[in-house]
């Protein structure tokens, strides 16, 4: 029987190479433009002035400086007692003459009483620390208010988008090859 040498077989795989670059992608967001307009709120305050109401007849009364009209109506009441205080004296100085028998200089003596006595009239009001009267009436506070605003405008700016995109090449980095080398045969017939 012949022997024959195997065949000698070199393969070399196929290599696929890939290169291939990222895509880029840049974004920009402009900001938006904004105005603004603000009215200002608008107060308004009228005060009337106050009542200042001061009543010092009372004062002026005991000091001897009083109004006509009460004045007068002093008077005439003091006029009643005055009055009714002399015949009561009148009546009493009658009863001490009456009295012979006391021999009492009667006369001498209303002529001494007499002399040091006043008319008794009171026309001075009563004196006090709360002669005058004060009073204040306020007034109410008018206020108005007109209320302000703002107004807001937006003008919004689109987002800026760019894309570069990115490549893939692909390339044959090594061929597919079969080599066969046949055995040497050296038959001899």
């Amino acid at each position: 029987m012949i022997s024959v040498p195997p065949i000698q077989l070199n393969i070399q795989n196929a290599r696929i190479g890939i290169d291939f670059t990222r895509g880029e992608m840049s974004i920009r967001q402009p900001q938006p433009d904004i105005e603004m307009t603000t009215t200002p709120t608008k107060i308004e305050l009228n005060s009337p002035k106050g009542e200042l109401k001061i009543d010092q007849d009372a004062a002026w009364d005991a000091l001897g400086v009083s109004r006509r009209e009460t004045f007068n109506a002093r008077m005439a009441s003091e006029g009643r007692r005055i009055a009714m205080e002399a015949i009561e004296r009148i009546a009493e100085k009658g009863n001490r003459l009456a009295r012979i028998q006391d021999h009492a200089d009667v006369i001498a003596d209303f002529a001494a009483e007499d002399a040091f006595t006043g008319n008794g009239v009171n026309y001075l009001g009563d004196p006090s620390y709360n002669n005058v009267d004060i009073d204040y009436i306020p007034h109410k506070v008018e206020t108005e208010v007109t209320p302000g605003s703002v107004d807001y405008r937006a003008t919004p700016h689109y987002a800026e988008v760019n894309y570069q995109p990115g490549k893939v090449s692909f390339y044959m980095q090594q061929y597919p090859k079969v080599e066969m080398i046949p055995p040497q045969i050296d038959l001899k017939v």
